[in-house]
């Protein structure tokens, strides 16, 4: 699949799951701060997107907190005072590689605003190119 259908199959998983406008999704668009996603919208997203992308040849499967991160704040060498420790970071930075964490200041309460629809996007090629390699 090309970036450009890859990116019109995951809007319109978003249209479906969050109820949001075409023009609303854009590749800066942030899931929680801009299109209002909240925690519930996550499971719906993971099953639209695999529903989008699988095929009978080869599904398209989501394991847990390999798209958003999850468990986190159950880990004291992660997480302190309510920040994202270095270590947190490494492994939120190796766990989630489609997103950008540059300028990112550690606030766990602020992690979700980094899922934007082309970190989404960016997430879908790389789990299909690995799957095809």
């Amino acid at each position: 699949m090309t970036h450009d259908e890859i990116k019109a199959k995951v809007a319109e998983v978003l249209e479906t799951a969050l109820g949001c406008d075409e023009d609303e999704i854009v590749d800066d668009a942030s899931l929680t701060a801009d299109l209002g996603a909240e925690s519930i919208d996550f499971l719906d997203i993971v099953f639209q997107l695999e529903k989008a992308f699988s095929t009978e040849a080869a599904p398209f499967k989501i394991d847990q907190g390999e798209l958003f991160p999850e468990g986190i704040m159950d880990n004291p060498d992660w997480v302190q005072d309510g920040t994202i420790t270095d270590q947190g970071m490494a492994m939120l930075s190796e766990r989630m590689p489609h997103v950008d964490f540059s300028g990112f200041d550690g606030s766990v309460s602020k992690v979700g605003d980094l899922i934007t629809v082309g970190a989404l996007v960016s997430f879908v090629e790389r789990k299909l190119q690995a799957a095809a390699a």
